[in-house]
């Protein structure tokens, strides 16, 4: 048997799970995956992509010099580079000195609006510490967001609105200890697949009722007590039944409302018109069915809700999240071990990029920019002068590239992220980022983003740097170097540190924001003396296993559930509701509602696991359709199909199958030869969140000629 030279400690970098991960390597490479059976989140379990999927890695196309194009962009006329020849290998000095000169020339011509930056849900919380840091300390711009904004935004939203909280408010395997469980637009057991393992083993060995809520037959409506199969963007009109039954029924929980809440007469009020029958009518879920799930909730002495990106991901996701939120709310299912609000974060570091600040409103810590006190606190803590810092938040990921061109965003830099997978409507998406005048990209690959680049830095991957990931459960983890970077590729807090530093001097400042660290540690030690829930936090501390914030003081033993003495906002707030209006409605020409989602094998835009020997698992998209509409449309399996929107087509093969309903398909989002998000709606957004309808989009499906599917064989990511 293989012996190993070293046996590393680190997180996985996939899903928000958090699994721990023991690398073994020999020669510096990494030749097996364990999983330690003391994995605080894992417990011994991982899925396919944490113990074969980290191939990447090694994968020839990763880019591991700078480059620059040899033809230099316009904006307006920007265009993707069709192969190597295209660009030219560069020093890390050329390449980090022209991004300074580029992004000063503009902040000194066009001010702060006119740059912008993407964080990475996949980097590491110094990492995307330091990004904010650099865009508002030095641009003194808030327009810094990430992908949080494409999947729970939503959640933050209605969560601080109702709570004055946002995060997961308990810990995923206490579900172990729980009665009841309701899970609600998450395919659980192939986005977060341990944790969905764990909510099997409630079902099987604790007894634990399971509610699952999906428009498909996920594997987990196999293990539960109640499957209600919901026409897609109809969350609102059954959760609010489920309310209206326990508010008639007396189910709810009278003391913690009077004592606990406020808004709860003209809530109940606003709950009258959403009775059963008037659900069933529009959510297709039997009525039977949703007074059950109403009194399982209810009448359980604890119960937790978890749910995903199909309760989020609507023009409505905020209301959406709400109606789930009044549950516990009226239940007082909320404060204790085996309850709580628990949206499953989707990227192995989504929650920590949130916490660092990687949002246009708020500061590390969720601290409100528009708070003058705020940004007092931030300048003293990044040594500038009074009055630097605005109180205007910036732009979200989704206006920022809408407002690209000369007299908006000409400046842009994205690290670890590819807009032109992720977000909607992406031939117009892509319109808007050929107006950018300078583009930057760090990451591994060049991927549909990277091609438009006039630089791309080549950064290091999880395996290859220190640092901290976040999980789902707000437990702050970390994650170790195991490898020296591919060829002269850079962890993303040497990058931007080196990068800020040449910033500075172009700009010709009196001061400094202080940009000399050694190790992510101490970039980390900032963050804790500047945010009062990280303070007890330090690496030494987290060597073993890791805290969950808040953690206030260096003996405090982390927080494994919140809102034990009550919520932040004082008292958790009811808010009247009504049932919205489809932004696009099913018609004729576009009779199906097309939901999408991920894949067990696939990772986000596909950058990782379709450069993985995963991608022979599942190397082509087929589009998931139920018998019923496959017959009347006379469709068979396999065969290739168009799928067409208001906004464009994709040619893919059909897979009829009854894990969907009639009348809706499910087509997954991994995939660039037949990208999902060609056919989403990048309009209207969800008010408040700025999250688009990415979950109930109307399409028609037709026959194709089997010459225009793409060609399922692997090939290099980018245009093609």
């Amino acid at each position: 048997m293989l012996q190993p030279d070293r046996v590393v400690r680190t997180i996985c970098p996939y899903c928000g799970v958090g699994c721990t991960l023991e690398l073994h390597l020999r020669d510096d490479y990494i030749y097996e995956v364990q999983a330690p059976w003391d994995g605080v989140a894992n417990r011994g379990l991982l899925c396919v992509k944490g113990r074969y999927g980290l191939d990447y890695l090694y994968h020839p196309h990763r880019i591991t010099k700078p480059l620059m194009r040899k033809t230099p962009q316009r904006g307006g006329a920007r265009t993707p580079a069709q192969s190597m020849d295209d660009w030219v290998e560069v020093s890390w000095d050329e390449a980090l000195d022209f991004v300074a000169e580029r992004l000063v020339e503009i902040y000194r011509t066009s001010g702060p609006r006119a740059l912008a930056a993407y964080g990475s849900a996949k980097a590491t919380n110094e990492d995307n510490y330091l990004l904010q840091k650099l865009f508002r300390a030095l641009f003194q711009t808030h327009s810094v967001d990430h992908c949080a904004r494409l999947c729970h935004a939503s959640s933050v939203s209605a969560l601080q609105a109702a709570i004055g909280s946002a995060a997961m408010s308990n810990t995923a395997l206490e579900v172990l200890e729980t009665e009841v469980a309701l899970v609600a637009g998450s395919n659980t057991t192939e986005n977060h697949p341990v944790i969905g393992a764990f909510i099997k083993r409630a079902v099987q060995e604790r007894g634990v009722k399971l509610i699952v809520v999906d428009p498909r037959r996920i594997e987990l409506a196999d293990y539960a007590t109640l499957w209600l199969p919901l026409k897609p963007g109809t969350n609102v009109a059954l959760f609010s039944a489920m309310a209206h039954v326990i508010i008639r029924e007396g189910w709810y929980n009278a003391d913690f409302v009077a004592q606990h809440t406020e808004g709860f007469e003209e809530f109940a009020r606003s709950m009258e018109k959403f009775t059963p029958e008037f659900a069933e009518q529009v959510t297709g879920v039997p009525k039977e069915h949703i007074i059950e799930a109403a009194r399982l909730y209810a009448q359980a002495r604890r119960a937790m809700l978890f749910w995903g990106m199909g309760m989020t991901q609507f023009a409505h996701g905020t209301a959406s999240v709400l109606s789930l939120v009044h549950l516990a709310l009226l239940t007082g299912h909320v404060g204790q071990v085996g309850t709580g609000l628990n949206p499953l974060r989707g990227q192995n570091n989504v929650q920590g990029a949130s916490d660092m600040g990687v949002l246009n409103s708020v500061y590390p810590g969720y601290m409100k920019v528009s708070d003058p006190a705020n940004a007092a606190h931030w300048e003293q803590v990044w040594h500038l002068p009074p009055g630097t810092l605005p109180t205007q938040p910036g732009l979200t990921v989704t206006e920022i590239l809408k407002a690209a061109g000369p007299q908006g965003v000409r400046g842009l830099f994205v690290m670890g992220e590819n807009p032109l997978m992720s977000e909607p409507n992406l031939a117009e998406a892509e319109e808007h980022l050929r107006q950018v005048e300078f583009l930057a990209v760090q990451d591994l690959f060049l991927n549909e983003t990277g091609v438009y680049a006039d630089v791309f830095l080549p950064a290091a991957s999880f395996a290859e740097k220190d640092g901290t990931f976040t999980n789902t459960d707000r437990r702050v983890q970390r994650v170790r170097k195991a490898l020296e970077p591919r060829g002269q590729a850079r962890a993303d807090w040497e990058i931007l540190a080196d990068l800020a530093r040449r910033i500075e001097a172009k700009l010709g400042l009196p001061y400094s924001a202080g940009w000399h660290y050694t190790h992510p540690r101490e970039i980390w030690a900032e963050i804790a003396a500047a945010v009062p829930a990280f303070r007890g936090i330090t690496y030494e501390r987290i060597d073993r296993v890791g805290l969950q914030w808040p953690v206030p003081s260096e003996d405090h033993p982390g927080t494994p559930f919140l809102y034990t003495r009550g919520f932040p906002s004082g008292k958790g707030r009811f808010f009247p509701l009504d049932f919205p209006d489809a932004p696009e409605p099913a018609t004729r020409q576009f009779p199906l509602t097309m939901t999408t989602g991920r894949l067990l094998e696939h990772w986000h835009g596909g950058t990782m696991t379709r450069h993985s020997d995963l991608d022979a698992l599942y190397p082509m998209p087929v589009v998931e359709m139920h018998p019923i509409d496959a017959d009347a449309l006379g469709i068979t399996d396999g065969q290739p199909v168009r799928v067409s929107s208001r906004r464009g087509s994709v040619v893919v093969r059909a897979h009829v199958t009854d894990k969907t309903t009639p009348g809706v398909v499910f087509l997954p989002f991994h995939f660039a030869e037949a990208a999902a998000n060609l056919l989403t709606m990048d309009a209207p957004l969800d008010p408040q969140a700025k999250i688009p309808h990415y979950k109930a989009t109307p399409v028609r499906i037709d026959p194709a000629p089997e010459a225009e599917l793409a060609n399922p064989v692997w090939q290099p990511r980018g245009r093609r």
